[in-house]
Formats: C-alpha cells, sequence, structure tokens
C-alpha cells in the first residue's frame, strides 16, 4: 500500500495516517487490547478490518464496538489446522497484515502440534500463516514483538524447552525474539523474490492491557499492576506503534516503538532492536527451523 510521508519525529499520531478505503487489513487477535485498538483505528480511516479470532463470540463484540467494515474469522495460532483452515478459505487481496495474537509467560504447555505453547502461538502459528497469505499480501506484514527480545537467546537445539528447565519468561523473550529474526529473514527474501511487500515490526512498550493478566502468580500481578500505574500507557497509545509500522514511509525489516522513557511509553518511532535480532545466520537458522517443523515454506523463488 501507499505509505504517509516519512517521519521518524516523536510527535507521531494517528492523524498521520493515509486514508485507507478499500483497503483489506487483517489483525490477528483482535478482539482484545491493542489489537482491538488498531483494528479500530484501521476501520476508523476506512479499511475494512477482518478481525481473526480464536474466539468468534468475543470477536463479534470487538467488531460491533469497532463499527466501520468489519468481519470476524475463526483463527487459532495453537493450532496449525486451524492456520491453515484459515488461509485456505482465503482468496482476497490484503494490504496489512498485521501478526499480533500472543501469550504471556503461561505455565508450560504444548500447542495441539506439540510445540512449546508461547513459541509455537507467538512464532510458529503467525510464521505459517504469513507464508501462506503471502501470495494474496500487496502491502506490508507488521509483527508485533517486544522488548523483552533482548534478554532472549534461542537453542535451536531446544527449540521447544524439551531438555531445558523451562522458564516462563525466557520462553516468552525467546518467542518475541523469534518475532524479529522471523520479520529480519521474511524482509531478505522478500527483496530477493524482488518482492515489493514490506516486513516491519514494532512493539507496544510498556501497555496496561489483559496479555498475561491470567498467568501470574498473585505477588507478580500485584507489582505488575503497581507498575502499570507509574509508567504503562494504555492500549490506545500502545497500539500506536503497530499503526506507525503499518502505514508509514519506513524501511523494510525496521522496529518500530514507543519513543519516550527507554521506550516504555510516548509517540511511536522508529526503534534499534538488540543485537541478537539482527543476526542474519540466526534469522536463517531459525527460518529452516522452522519451515522443517511446520512443513510449511516461502513461496516465491528468489531472483538469480
Amino acid at each position: 500500500m501507499s505509505a504517509s510521508t516519512a517521519t521518524t519525529t516523536r510527535d507521531w499520531t494517528t492523524s498521520r495516517m493515509p486514508d485507507m478505503t478499500a483497503k483489506t487489513v487483517v489483525v490477528t487477535g483482535a478482539n482484545s487490547g491493542i489489537g482491538l485498538e488498531a483494528a479500530r483505528v484501521f476501520a476508523a480511516k476506512g479499511a475494512h478490518v477482518v478481525l481473526a479470532v480464536r474466539d468468534e463470540v468475543r470477536g463479534r463484540l470487538a467488531a460491533t464496538a469497532i463499527g466501520g467494515s468489519t468481519e470476524v474469522r475463526r483463527l487459532d495460532l495453537a493450532d496449525l489446522t486451524s492456520v491453515r483452515s484459515f488461509a485456505a478459505q482465503w482468496s482476497e487481496d490484503i494490504d496489512v497484515l498485521v501478526n499480533n495474537a500472543g501469550i504471556l509467560v503461561p505455565p508450560f504447555a504444548l500447542t495441539v502440534d506439540g510445540f512449546e505453547l508461547q513459541f509455537g502461538t507467538n512464532h510458529l502459528g503467525h510464521f505459517v500463516l504469513t507464508n501462506l497469505l503471502l501470495p494474496q499480501i500487496s502491502g506490508r506484514v507488521v509483527t508485533v514483538a517486544s522488548n523483552a527480545h533482548r534478554i532472549g537467546g534461542l537453542d535451536f537445539d531446544d527449540l521447544n524447552w524439551t531438555t531445558r528447565r523451562y522458564s516462563r519468561s525466557r520462553a516468552y523473550a525467546d518467542s518475541k525474539l523469534a518475532n524479529l529474526l522471523f520479520t529480519l529473514e521474511l524482509q531478505r527474501r522478500l527483496s530477493s523474490a524482488g518482492s515489493p511487500v514490506l516486513a516491519v515490526a514494532a512493539h507496544p512498550g510498556w501497555a496496561a492491557t489483559n496479555l498475561g493478566s491470567t498467568s501470574y502468580g498473585p505477588v507478580m500481578s500485584t507489582g505488575t499492576r503497581m507498575l502499570n500505574r507509574i509508567v504503562a500507557q494504555d492500549a490506545v497509545m500502545a497500539a500506536t506503534p503497530t499503526l506507525f509500522a503499518a502505514t508509514e514511509r519506513l524501511p523494510g525489516g525496521s522496529y518500530s516503538g514507543p519513543s519516550r522513557r527507554r521506550e516504555m511509553s510516548g509517540p511511536p518511532a522508529l526503534a534499534t532492536p538488540g543485537a541478537n535480532a539482527t543476526d542474519p545466520i540466526a534469522a536463517a537458522r531459525l527460518w529452516d527451523s522452522s519451515e522443517a517443523l511446520t512443513d510449511v515454506h516461502f513461496p516465491f523463488l528468489s531472483q538469480p
């Protein structure tokens, strides 16, 4: 899609977004939190917004609250059969795919396909969805990551935590690192294939949303609520980096986030990912591992 005038200033607001009439935007996990708020703005700008959600009842309630041109389709990223079904039923053009849905620090569990739940949902589900939808995407792929990626470090010999002692927070950080490495390698492959589609990433900063609210113990939940009052921004502001990444004229592979308080809050701008998220060798290795685990492959041939 055509983007608005380039800017990396720290006073960006959604008023800078272009009119999106006749555009189609798919947002995963759009029935709450930053996904809901991003979907609301996309719809207000005239886009047809598809809420790709696990719970269709909640999705329809969210669509009613959003208004505008919306549609609800079922998608469970923790079940690759559901992801494949979603993609197989899709035939329309997509201007923006927003890989927003995610889970945060649940107890150890496996996806339907036997993957560690956070890696399987936050990364592999979106990996499969993106590759299967790429032939229909004309604009860009926005993947919502987190600055928690900075403490991540993928163990390619044990991506599913079968031999290591499980750490909820480390598994989450690893899944968010995977989001950024996925974006890096996706952009490399798109460029090599001569595709105009852009792959970009964004993070919401410290967001006061319900993500992970049922996963914390009572002590951590109390501490989180206190920090939310002090430093967090609400879901409306936390969604702006996603909207910025989806519509601004930005370089492929870029990372956007809040511009103030060490990227915890404030208007969106370009951000600098951790060194662990800019390693092309790790990005390529993750891609190869993801293809092997899911049997889903990049759909375009690279140019010589």
